[in-house]
């Protein structure tokens, strides 16, 4: 038995490619793409241009995966540029197949299958280049997140298609990420792949909160149906805020701990939830969730630095908003010596009698 029903082989030839674009970077990209496609023989399938992208996309990926199989270890600089360069040369070819197949007359329903296919197997080998690029096995939660919320994303791209019957790319989509994987790949051709780790901790870290919190608040306010943050500006601006202030405590806290400064962060929820109710064309009032969201993010921030403070108190015996009484020492010249009449014996008696307690 075959995969496909006559059923469903009968409406395939009936189906209509149809597609929407609002990319920044794509008529940016039209004029190479047009010369491009202007340089290929007539002769040439479209498919084959495809599937060749595909295999040196896949084969660039996997030199990176053979010097660093857990994407611990430094990788050569130039197995980074091979990996960017295979990434512009995939982007490039897969861009001009469906030009190429308009240009012959061959636009069949297969091309558009075949071309997504190869998109699927893609984003597998480009999220695992880009974990090796940046060594995020280091992280391998997060390097699970990452590749797991990569493959995510195509999905939901074409289940949206499948409900509305139209591919629609936003202002920030697949030729942009492809371009920021680039970067990162040639950030590690200059100053090598141990730029993304210093001290024992990941330069990275910062970085991917910062850019959760600027991105959504951006877009959100650009594509909302309902002007949400011309309509909100202080609520808007509150939520966003608040999201800030949880993510730069915990920036404080990363620098002072001398630890890692982790990507996830339990407020980023809201402005996903912000996010996700565009994307799927906002089945719940945008003013409504806004609100949710405030409500949310203040909730979350006062409980971190409650807790965060709470945590400190206890591990070095003090009080969060009281002194404890202290009684004058007997004699303050040792004190002097170290640039303080009595601190030190203050200390020590305060200490003494919080552990007392």
């Amino acid at each position: 038995m075959g995969q496909l029903s006559e059923t469903q082989l009968r409406r395939l030839e009936e189906h209509k490619y149809s597609c929407a674009s609002t990319s920044l970077m794509d008529p940016l990209m039209q004029k190479w793409w047009c010369w491009l496609v202007d340089q290929c023989s007539l002769t040439l399938a479209p498919n084959l241009i495809t599937i060749t992208g595909l295999i040196i996309n896949i084969v660039t990926s996997l030199v990176l995966c053979y010097y660093s199989p857990d994407a611990k270890q430094e990788v050569p600089r130039w197995a980074c540029f091979l990996c960017a360069l295979g990434l512009f040369i995939y982007q490039s070819l897969d861009a001009i197949d469906g030009k190429q197949a308009r240009r012959t007359g061959t636009s069949s329903p297969l091309g558009e299958l075949f071309d997504h296919g190869c998109d699927s197997l893609s984003t597998v080998f480009v999220s695992l280049g880009v974990c090796c690029s940046v060594r995020l096995g280091t992280l391998p939660y997060w390097m699970f997140f990452q590749c797991m919320m990569a493959v995510t994303l195509f999905y939901c791209a074409h289940w949206q298609t499948y409900v509305s019957g139209t591919l629609r790319f936003g202002m920030v989509d697949v030729t942009e990420a492809q371009f920021g994987v680039m970067a990162i790949h040639l950030i590690s051709v200059i100053f090598g792949s141990e730029f993304w780790s210093l001290k024992g901790t990941s330069v990275l870290s910062p970085v991917v909160p910062l850019i959760y919190i600027l991105a959504p608040a951006v877009l959100i306010a650009w594509k909302s149906p309902e002007n949400l943050y011309l309509q909100n500006p202080i609520v808007y601006l509150l939520t966003f805020g608040c999201v800030s202030a949880r993510v730069t405590n915990r920036l404080v806290v990363a620098h002072m701990t001398k630890s890692e400064m982790a990507y996830s962060d339990s407020s980023l929820l809201g402005p996903g939830a912000l996010f996700l109710n565009q994307y799927f064309n906002c089945p719940i009032p945008e003013k409504t969730l806004l609100y949710v969201v405030c409500a949310y993010v203040i909730y979350d921030v006062v409980k971190y630095c409650r807790q965060v403070c709470l945590e400190i108190c206890q591990h070095l015996n003090i009080m969060l908003f009281t002194i404890v009484p202290r009684c004058p020492p007997a004699s303050g010249h040792a004190s002097e010596k170290n640039g303080s009449s009595s601190t030190s014996k203050y200390m020590t008696r305060s200490i003494s009698k919080a552990k007392s307690h």
